[in-house]
């Protein structure tokens, strides 16, 4: 298995061997530091063989890599997993939700469901699942950054963009953290049609045996 982040390597390290990778030495050091297996690189190059794991994780990474290495990511992805392994890719969907947060995550893209699938497609996977997750938050957030982009968005040493990153006040994070727990539970059993980020589940195929 391989992620990016050390609470996510956490939770797969219960299920087999986890690594994963980050670009900066102090964020290798933290997670070291907490026990994972983490080395210095970046998603254009891993530093695995080919048909190393059964699983590759990238979790809000895509959005932030210019086309040419969006699509060297994807095929590293491609590389180092098993024939039969699955990756799973979460990014930042709906260009309409572009805002001040957008500035702070450095976003060069937010995705549809159609160009995440040719994504994969064109690296060779098959898509298995493919959904919207956040969706409960549009209702919040359409209105919120069309006001955003509609006053010009703001630089990222801005407060109105730092604030973007907040946690919100505690009964109404109680509140969000239950509508979407609900949601979580729907999504297990359908594909939503739209929503603050997408989710991609895919396969890397078995070859035809001769």
């Amino acid at each position: 298995m391989a992620a990016a982040r050390a609470p996510i390597l956490g939770v797969l390290a219960a299920y087999g061997e986890a690594r994963g990778v980050d670009r900066a030495w102090a964020g290798v050091r933290r997670a070291r530091a907490a026990g994972r297996q983490v080395g210095q690189a970046t998603v254009t190059h891993l530093p695995f063989p080919d048909a190393r794991f059964h699983l590759v994780t990238s979790f809000d990474v895509l959005y932030c890599l210019e086309e040419a290495d969006e699509r060297a990511a994807v095929s590293e992805m491609f590389r180092v997993l098993r024939p039969g392994g699955r990756v799973l890719i979460n990014v930042a969907a709906m260009p309409i939700l572009t805002g001040n947060h957008s500035v702070l995550a450095h976003e060069v893209r937010r995705y549809r469901a159609s160009g995440l699938r040719a994504l994969l497609e064109r690296a060779g996977f098959s898509v298995e699942r493919l959904t919207y997750t956040n969706t409960a938050m549009l209702p919040i957030l359409v209105p919120l950054r069309l006001l955003q982009r509609g006053v010009g968005l703001a630089r990222e040493e801005d407060d109105d963009a730092t604030r973007e990153m907040q946690v919100p006040p505690a009964l109404l994070n109680m509140l969000l953290d239950r509508v979407l727990a609900l949601e979580a539970a729907v999504v297990r059993h359908i594909d939503l049609p739209c929503g603050s980020s997408l989710l991609a589940l895919a396969r890397k195929p078995v070859p035809d045996a001769d």
